[in-house]
């Protein structure tokens, strides 16, 4: 079946996005797969499904499907690239949109400048919630990995994060340590492992294993996750600008019962169409065919 799409980037981090709006679009784990495969198909981080609302109080609801395909909770550099893409596509003309998420509801913002503002609501601390594997909620946790402990903080920004503080952030082992964090048995639906340097109380430098995804050159929820965790450590003021390889953001939290928001660009790359098979089966690195 032909499928047509809108690339799309947010600091590098890059999706696929679909409009199912006027009609709805259901693709298996092996169609996702495939559309993500960067030598196979179109390439990207995420696919986004842009779907009709399904409550009253909101303008429209969006998925997110990382390249493995599985579908996650939330993704902040996509929310960005969805108002940016509803926007150019005369779906809304309201700046400021209520967007239904499997990870609760965001009010992403269009600004004049063309930079996208999101409330990416309040973070998330019980354990239960995130979730992760503690008796009770901790300013920082000790965790098992590789023969070694590591310092983390632990949260949702609707999705689950590990934040770990590190003298230099390209001299991380992001690639190494980053997948057996992921997986760790004390975050029983996986989790994103957030690497952070801080450069002062206003700037940090940003390196993030994403979940399903490997790492990528931004990651919003991952920014958000470290800044609330510089801030609750005492160590960065209430506005930070987070450097990542794909360019910076701003995140802006005054404290606990607040929401963050993040802002930042979003930009279209390119439309197209790809054909899908029925069964559309592929080799990928998270295949365990190949092995």
């Amino acid at each position: 079946m032909p499928l047509k799409f809108t690339k799309m980037h947010g600091l590098g981090n890059d999706f696929v996005v679909i409009d199912a709006v006027a009609a709805p679009v259901s693709l298996t784990p092996d169609q996702l797969r495939h559309v993500a495969d960067r030598h196979f198909g179109v390439g990207c981080d995420q696919v986004l499904m842009i779907e009709r609302a399904r409550s009253a109080d909101t303008d429209f609801f969006y998925r997110i499907f990382n390249s493995d395909g599985g579908e996650v909770e939330q993704c902040g550099n996509g929310a960005r690239c969805f108002v940016r893409y509803v926007h150019e596509r005369g779906l809304t003309a309201k700046t400021v949109i209520r967007v239904g998420t499997l990870g609760g509801v965001i009010e992403p913002r269009l600004e004049a400048d063309g930079q996208v503002t999101v409330d990416m609501g309040r973070p998330v601390f019980e354990p239960a919630r995130v979730p992760f594997d503690a008796p009770a909620a901790a300013a920082e946790y000790e965790l098992q990995v590789d023969k070694k402990t590591i310092k983390i903080n632990v949260l949702s920004m609707g999705n689950p994060h590990a934040v770990q503080i590190v003298p230099d952030v390209m001299r991380a082992p992001v690639a190494t340590e980053g997948p057996l964090i992921e997986a760790h048995p004390r975050f029983p639906q996986r989790v994103n492992a957030g690497y952070m340097q801080v450069v002062d109380r206003t700037h940090i430098r940003l390196r993030v294993y994403e979940r399903g995804a490997g790492e990528t050159l931004a990651c919003g929820t991952g920014a958000c996750a470290a800044v609330v965790a510089g801030i609750t450590r005492g160590l960065l003021d209430q506005r930070v600008t987070v450097s990542t390889r794909g360019g910076d953001l701003v995140i802006v939290w005054a404290g606990a019962g607040q929401p963050v928001l993040m802002t930042g660009p979003a930009v279209t790359v390119f439309d197209g169409e790809i054909e899908l098979q029925d069964s559309q089966s592929i080799k990928t690195t998270n295949d365990k065919s190949k092995e």
